[in-house]
């Protein structure tokens, strides 16, 4: 936890309210998110219970395995969620727009969202995706030709997750804690019922006493995927032993109601509370990259692309790990440099600083390290009060132009001298505008934008042999949909 975070808890014990840790906000939200709130039974991993999914605040839809032990209503619940989802996501994949590049390509002018209550819900979908998307509709253990199809997408959906600022599925307790700072733990930060208690209270009560009543399972039930324990025991056992009985699951869908319909008021809350905040300047950015992956999806399903392996190959694993580091280091330059309090936790953790502009060398020249002419190389000095914790030779990155790439050569008291490398134009002096000028206010921070430099990978096809060598390509069979929990 920075130093600013537990700032903003202190004070929001102290205030009796969650803390804004965030000027703008920083997830993307459509304008027609899908809202998803899984439960899965006790006890099995992948046996889902019920859920209530939809894009209306005031028209959900209720899906209830009324047996979950049961493999056949199991299926028949993923083929009744496949009627909900599949045509909401397929919806977007008819509009597209071009996007101007060296080479010009068609992507989709949006792309579905799913949000969920909590991480578990991430887990879970990802979990009902593995156990759908290889499927068949014949075979052993037929299901409805959607399933797969469902359970493609669900994968999908929860490998974009794993992608710092993706917004494709988007947990709304995480979402949350990007913006406010409760006064409880981040453990109970996972709990979205008491989260909301604090950022919002109820009318007569402060945080505290509105996150204690919403620990109350009979008025804030589990977001899920679990149940409460009481649930299980004292009223979902006696539904289900109804429905073997009477074969009807009448009992089972109301008792299960009551324990989602909490959950969708404040998954709908949640959203109403975040669209007041304006959007980051590069959250339309990631947005972007979301809809060109969803795309790519698009035209392999078209194709008859195979789900996805249950195991990566070494090359692909080593590129998504990449990928994956990449996608973090621009999302946490993208967020500081987008807000000022975010930034703020680099800056009093010495990796960045704010200061005024007191000196420039515009007209500096030297040779640069294996070159043979002179270049522009400004010195800029400013004054900051900032605690800076970086060395001379150090590279940073500038809020007002965050290609520019620069680099400190030497820090004494509370002046740091800072040497601009780049982006100043092709003249023989930097171009109007490219220097800070005396008395701006700056800021630099120990944040690339770019996302680092990337290791050079072999193709798959080229995987040495210390690594097994090339894969076999991967076709799935009937042994890949053979799980202990299926």
């Amino acid at each position: 936890m920075s130093v600013i975070s537990a700032y903003a808890r202190a004070l929001a014990v102290q205030t009796g309210r969650a803390q804004p840790v965030a000027t703008v906000r920083h997830v993307h939200l459509s304008a027609t998110p899908m809202v998803f709130i899984p439960l899965k039974l006790a006890g099995e991993a992948a046996a889902p219970l019920a859920a209530l999914v939809g894009t209306d605040p005031a028209n959900p839809r209720l899906l209830v395995v009324p047996q979950p032990r049961n493999r056949d209503l199991r299926f028949a619940f993923m083929a009744e969620l496949a009627d909900v989802m599949l045509p909401y996501v397929e919806s977007f994949a008819g509009v597209t727009e071009t996007v101007e590049a060296k080479t010009p390509y068609e992507r989709s002018s949006d792309a579905p969202q799913l949000l969920v209550p909590n991480r578990g819900g991430i887990a879970f979908t990802k979990l009902l995706g593995r156990s759908t998307r290889f499927r068949r509709a014949d075979g052993p253990y037929p299901v409805h030709p959607s399933v797969p199809v469902l359970g493609q997408w669900l994968t999908f959906l929860a490998e974009r997750a794993e992608y710092a600022g993706s917004s494709a599925l988007v947990a709304m307790t995480e979402a949350l804690a990007l913006h406010w700072a409760t006064g409880q733990s981040p453990m109970e930060d996972a709990n979205l019922a008491t989260q909301l208690a604090w950022i919002a209270p109820p009318a007569g009560q402060n945080g505290p006493e509105a996150a204690l009543a919403a620990e109350d399972p009979l008025t804030s039930p589990p977001a899920g995927p679990e149940t409460h324990p009481d649930f299980d025991g004292q009223v979902l056992d006696h539904a289900i032993r109804a429905y073997e009985t009477s074969s009807s699951p009448a009992q089972v869908r109301e008792a299960l109601r009551t324990q989602l319909e909490p959950t969708w008021t404040l998954m709908w809350q949640a959203v109403r509370l975040l669209r007041e905040l304006p959007e980051a300047a590069t959250v339309d950015a990631r947005w972007a990259k979301d809809r060109d992956q969803f795309t790519r999806e698009t035209a392999r399903l078209a194709d008859g692309g195979f789900p996805r392996g249950r195991i990566d190959g070494a090359v692909s694993a080593a590129i998504r790990l990449a990928d994956l580091e990449s996608a973090l280091q621009t999302y946490e330059a993208q967020r500081a440099f987008d807000d000022p309090l975010v930034m703020a936790e680099h800056r009093v953790a010495g990796k960045a600083f704010s200061g005024e502009v007191v000196a420039v060398d515009a007209t500096r020249r030297i040779v640069p390290p294996g070159k043979t002419r002179a270049a522009p190389r400004p010195l800029v000095t400013i004054r900051t009060s900032d605690p800076v914790r970086l060395s001379p030779g150090k590279r940073l990155s500038s809020s007002r132009n965050r290609k520019q790439k620069t680099e400190i050569v030497s820090i004494a008291g509370d002046l740091v001298v800072i040497q601009i490398n780049d982006q100043m134009g092709r003249g023989s002096t930097p171009a109007p505008g490219s220097v800070p000028e005396v008395g701006e206010i700056v800021c630099y921070a120990e944040l690339d934008p770019s996302g680092g430099q990337r290791p050079r990978l072999p193709s798959g096809e080229d995987t040495p042999w210390t690594h097994g060598g090339p894969p076999t390509p991967y076709v799935p069979t009937d042994e890949d949909a053979q799980e202990a929990w299926s």
